[in-house]
């Protein structure tokens, strides 16, 4: 089922079926690319208040890692997705420890229900788990994993892979208090899935977006509701918030939450010409196979793999066909029409 795939394998599977998508990656880390590098850290952004933040950039292998939060309050402490593969999971509870030394997680908020967000959840165990209903119901479906396969920096092979659904399930809005840190999480979906939440820190003017937010990686729009996407951005613009932690990439404010939605408006407008033009999907995306089309987003990390499935996505917008789960089939023949497309040029 693609469903179960993780965002590593569908990368992985998308780009070893096209040389051409390789080539070109290779390029933009040769210099072509005004993509910056990030390193991977727990940056305190105020007090008993970090993100964690996994290293990227132009150049090396291209997983996708999300990033994580941490709110610290005077006994327990709260995260805010997992991570994925259990080292890299390890990795932020050992900085987590040391960042408060003594305390323990009570809470695991997760964003949405991808596999890098949530996969990591059984080395918090036991916590309470939060996400919406749809993120409940997504992650129960889920077939079952086998185990991780021996991965440098992701696993040591042999972990089992189990997928946790949240237990307490949000509506619209909850509110915690981790010591004088009000924490409100609010559902802001459909958006990047139909299962989103953000958790927002107004007294620090803190957000942390999940995968609303991408930073130098393309947007990841196969289970999405573009249009809506884009009007949850805005609702998050309008908050007061200063610091604003993505899904994916560096840390940055609603100036980078804006280059989301500006990469979103602008594949939008792209795809519905070639919608209104009679196109297929897989025809579609191989036509924006272009520097031209998507400008300085053509370059952010992921952007050729992402059209294909993408743009399956958009097109059961303007039909009016959009389903909340992922079209798989679907993806599946935009994307093989996509590669056999680029593969002649």
């Amino acid at each position: 089922m693609i469903q179960n795939l993780t965002r590593r394998g569908v990368l992985r599977t998308f780009a070893a079926a096209v040389p051409a998508l390789a080539v070109r990656q290779t390029s933009f880390a040769q210099g072509a690319s005004p993509i910056p590098s990030w390193k991977t850290e727990l940056r305190q952004l105020a007090p008993g208040i970090f993100a964690y933040i996994q290293g990227g950039g132009p150049a090396g292998e291209f997983a996708g890692e999300s990033n994580a939060g941490l709110i610290v309050g005077p006994n327990s402490m709260m995260a805010v997705d997992s991570l994925q593969g259990p080292l890299i999971t390890k990795a932020f509870l050992a900085a987590a420890k040391q960042a408060a030394p003594g305390k323990a997680f009570d809470r695991l908020v997760y964003t949405h229900h991808h596999g890098d967000h949530i996969d990591g959840a059984p080395y918090f165990m036991p916590v309470q788990i939060i996400g919406t209903e749809y993120c409940r119901k997504t992650v129960q479906a889920m077939a079952p994993l086998p185990k991780w396969e021996k991965h440098e920096g992701w696993a040591e092979g042999g972990e089992d892979h189990t997928r946790i659904p949240p237990g307490t399930i949000l509506e619209k809005k909850l509110t915690y208090d981790y010591g004088d840190i009000p924490v409100e999480l609010l559902e802001v979906a459909p958006a990047h899935t139909f299962g989103d939440l953000v958790v927002y820190l107004p007294e620090q003017k803190v957000l942390f977006a999940g995968d609303v937010g991408f930073t130098y990686i393309a947007p990841y729009a196969h289970w999405a509701h573009i249009t809506k996407w884009i009007e949850a951005i805005d609702r998050i613009l309008a908050l007061d918030v200063n610091v604003i932690v993505p899904g994916h990439g560096p840390l940055g404010g609603k100036k980078e939450l804006a280059e989301t939605r500006a990469y979103l408006d602008l594949f939008k407008r792209e795809a519905r010409k070639r919608f209104d033009d009679g196109m297929t999907p897989g025809k579609a995306a191989a036509s924006m196979w272009n520097r031209k089309v998507m400008g300085r987003f053509d370059s952010w990390r992921g952007a050729d793999d992402r059209l294909p499935m993408n743009m399956v996505r958009a097109f059961h917008e303007f039909r009016g066909t959009l389903h909340p789960d992922m079209d798989g089939k679907g993806t599946d023949d935009a994307t093989k029409e996509f590669h056999a497309l680029v593969a002649q040029r």
